[in-house]
């Protein structure tokens, strides 16, 4: 599977979604990563089972003006600014990204890319 993406910027992406998961899930939980590709776009799902995101501001998560910045289970600070960083560059890239939230069984963010093989 391969996508058409400038590698750094996606490289960015994961990292920040693959750290967020971590910094948002508490000692013993997981972090999944799984992919799902058809003729014309490749699903990138990461999932945790942390402690999801508050409803007030799921709408406001993707919103550069908005620095949405919480405190992880390890009292990390954040600059708020990472989810934005994100959907700039997956916008750049041809894709799509999005969210699915339970503040009880965690979060799950599905970045889609333009498939070319």
């Amino acid at each position: 599977m391969f996508v058409f993406a400038d590698r750094n910027s996606i490289d960015t992406v994961f990292r920040n979604l693959i750290s967020n998961a971590i910094k948002f899930t508490n000692p013993g939980g997981t972090v999944k990563i799984k992919s799902s590709p058809n003729n014309k776009m490749v699903k990138v799902f990461v999932q945790d089972n942390g402690v999801g995101i508050p409803k007030e501001n799921l709408s406001k998560i993707f919103k550069i003006e908005e620095k949405i910045s919480t405190k992880g289970t390890n009292d990390e600070n954040g600059t708020g600014l990472g989810l934005a960083l994100c959907k700039e560059f997956i916008e750049l890239n041809g894709g799509k990204i999005y969210v699915e939230n339970n503040t009880t069984i965690g979060t799950v963010f599905t970045v889609e890319l333009p498939n070319v093989g």
